[in-house]
């Protein structure tokens, strides 16, 4: 089996007068090989979205955190088109966004996490 972490991350910083929070409630996630790790992101305080990207990193051991992809709507953008296979995003209502990591294997053990950026 393999453990995928995520960092627990709720950044919080001002825009104006608002509070922006993202939400990773998972600790860590542990799925068996070529299986499918979903891992969720809440983004809260944030009323209109066409403005902001979400972007989601992964931080292997002993590595510096590389951003995997991006998306505003979807489709989302890769940074590396060969990595379109492995991983996926979508979201889901109004404020959450996923990560699908596809096919887990022992390379993607890592740290995951979300941000959000303004454009």
């Amino acid at each position: 089996m393999l453990l995928l972490l995520l960092l627990a991350l709720a950044a919080t910083w001002s825009y104006g007068q608002a509070q922006m929070h993202l939400i990773q409630n998972q600790v860590s996630l542990t799925k068996r090989q070529s299986t499918t790790a979903r891992i969720e992101c809440r983004v809260e305080g944030v009323s209109d979205f066409t403005s902001f990207y979400i972007h989601w990193y992964q931080q292997l051991p002993s590595s510096p955190p590389k951003r995997i992809l991006y998306m505003r709507s979807s489709p989302p953008s890769y940074d590396d088109s060969s990595l379109r296979y492995k991983y996926s995003s979508e979201k889901q209502g109004e404020n959450v966004y996923i990560l699908a990591v596809n096919d887990v294997n022992s390379n993607d053990e890592g740290i995951y996490h979300c941000a959000l950026w303004q454009y």
